[in-house]
């Protein structure tokens, strides 16, 4: 979450035609791009890689650091913001339609996108390409406005998605790494919308990315060579990943899941068995960093639901394999574990610290499902936390913890969690509130941005992996088959 940094985009102004190009707004002189907003036109160079042969227009001062993606699937590259006002996609793919009716794409084997005629036989390509790789699995939604988010959103994970398995958080310095816990939600989202392929190569890039001792750093460059800097790791980690292989095998064809699996389990041991070593005498976990990548001086939830979800995962996925006592050892930590989270989180209404101290959080979703078997008292607490978090703008921040100020900005994962979370317990009209308002706030692209301003604008980077595909599994339960969850411990 704490990933952003300071930016301000400059605009230079500039009055004058470009070869080809038509003639963008004078200088100073207001325009409206299709979402609305004021456009100032802007030479190419004036910002970034503006469409080095076209004139293009840009909002002044845009919130979004990125707009965008093109992809060809082995590289990726950003849409600009100067890019993206009054250009769309063209439907089903990642080539640009730029506003001189000429397109914009990345072609095979290239790192930097071209400018083209409408038409070009390469992008017509790579747009069959696409359209073929989402009518080989499932786009959930109803028609219109979700079903055209939920494909934008899968295209947009495809291009996030390296060939070794790595899933970039977003297409943005600072955000162009693979954390644990982004990557467990795209593969079980690519795994639910009949991807197979992609959702287990995500899967096999965490078992070549974990630590010897079974955890993970916080994230690791693209390339699997490391971690970026000293950002301390999360335990977390360790109950997603189990959770996204669950996930991932209870959709996977029948013929050679059983050896695929056989082939992660050695991560998932590691993993499971360093979870349940890390529980104390009251079943729960140490102080870790959470999904906020703030450090806690007590237990919190947003690690300890993880945990449980993944323990559960772990212990059933041990019985497929008939590791029996692997599963009983599981089952066991399991159970200590969801007796602590009643015991010390239950009576907080799952708030963020067991110390009562730091507030409501989001992470109260992680107690339904589809990560676990929700608590007779957690539909009150859901209710509780969101209308807590509710800001002016519609969205959610992740918490009210008086330490941390979060202002009106809000985010989409978190406000993500509670459609997910509603359409998982079959509240699906509060579900499907949450998640009309999370599509509403796209960008002119149609793409999920990571923040919304106070005053509902797109902001940060944009898209964001992450709540790509919390949507798309909140979107599923608004269908009507909403994600499978991990059996609880066995008596």
């Amino acid at each position: 979450m704490t990933r952003t940094r300071s930016a301000v985009l400059s605009v230079t102004l500039l009055a004058g035609l470009l070869g080809g190009a038509g003639a963008p707004a004078a200088a100073g002189r207001a325009a409206v791009g299709v979402d609305g907003r004021p456009v100032h036109g802007a030479a190419p160079g004036g910002i970034g890689r503006c469409a080095r042969t076209e004139a293009c227009h840009v909002t002044t001062d845009p919130p979004e650091r990125s707009s965008g993606l093109f992809s060809n699937g082995t590289a990726t590259e950003a849409v600009t913001p100067a890019l993206a006002a009054g250009a769309s996609y063209v439907q089903g793919g990642n080539v640009l339609r730029l506003p001189s009716g000429r397109w914009q794409y990345l072609p095979a084997g290239a790192t930097r996108s071209v400018v083209v005629d409408a038409g070009d036989a390469g992008a017509l390509a790579q747009i069959a390409a696409s359209r073929a790789w989402l009518a080989s699995g499932r786009v959930p939604g109803a028609p219109g406005v979700r079903r055209e988010g939920a494909e934008r959103a899968l295209l947009s994970m495809r291009a996030l998605l390296r060939p070794n398995g790595a899933f970039a958080a977003a297409w943005y310095p600072f955000w162009d790494f693979s954390w644990p816990r982004d990557s467990s939600f795209a593969a079980a989202a690519f795994a639910h919308t009949g991807h197979d392929e992609e959702a287990y190569r995500i899967l096999g890039h965490n078992a070549r990315t974990q630590r010897a001792d079974g955890t993970w750093e916080a994230r690791t460059r693209l390339d699997a060579s490391g971690p970026p800097d000293a950002r301390p790791w999360q335990l977390d980690a360790n109950g997603w990943v189990p959770w996204a292989a669950w996930q991932w095998y209870r959709t996977a064809p029948e013929a050679g899941r059983t050896a695929r699996l056989e082939a992660l389990y050695p991560m998932l041991r590691k993993a499971a068995d360093y979870a349940a070593g890390s529980l104390d005498a009251e079943g729960l976990p140490p102080a870790s960093p959470d999904y906020w990548e703030l450090p806690t001086t007590t237990p919190n939830i947003g690690t300890a639901a993880p945990l449980l979800a993944g323990l559960d995962a772990a212990a059933d996925l041990a019985r497929d394999l008939g590791r029996s006592a692997d599963a009983a050892r599981w089952s066991d930590a399991a159970r200590r574990l969801s007796a602590g989270i009643a015991a010390r989180f239950a009576p907080l209404g799952y708030q963020r610290t067991l110390d009562g101290l730091h507030g409501r959080d989001s992470a109260a979703a992680f107690m339904a499902p589809p990560f676990n078997t929700a608590p007779a008292d957690l539909p009150a607490a859901l209710d509780d936390t969101y209308g807590a978090l509710l800001r002016p703008n519609g969205g959610l921040v992740p918490g009210d913890d008086p330490e941390t100020r979060w202002g009106d900005i809000t985010w989409t994962a978190c406000t993500s969690f509670f459609a997910l979370a509603w359409s998982g317990l079959g509240e699906e009209q509060k579900a499907g509130e949450v998640v009309d308002w999370v599509l509403s706030r796209r960008n002119v692209l149609g793409e999920l941005p990571e923040t919304v301003t106070a005053d509902g604008r797109p902001k940060a980077v944009v898209p964001l992996g992450w709540t790509d595909a919390i949507v798309l599994m909140a979107l599923l339960g608004t269908d009507g088959a909403p994600l499978p969850v991990p059996p609880p411990p066995r008596p």
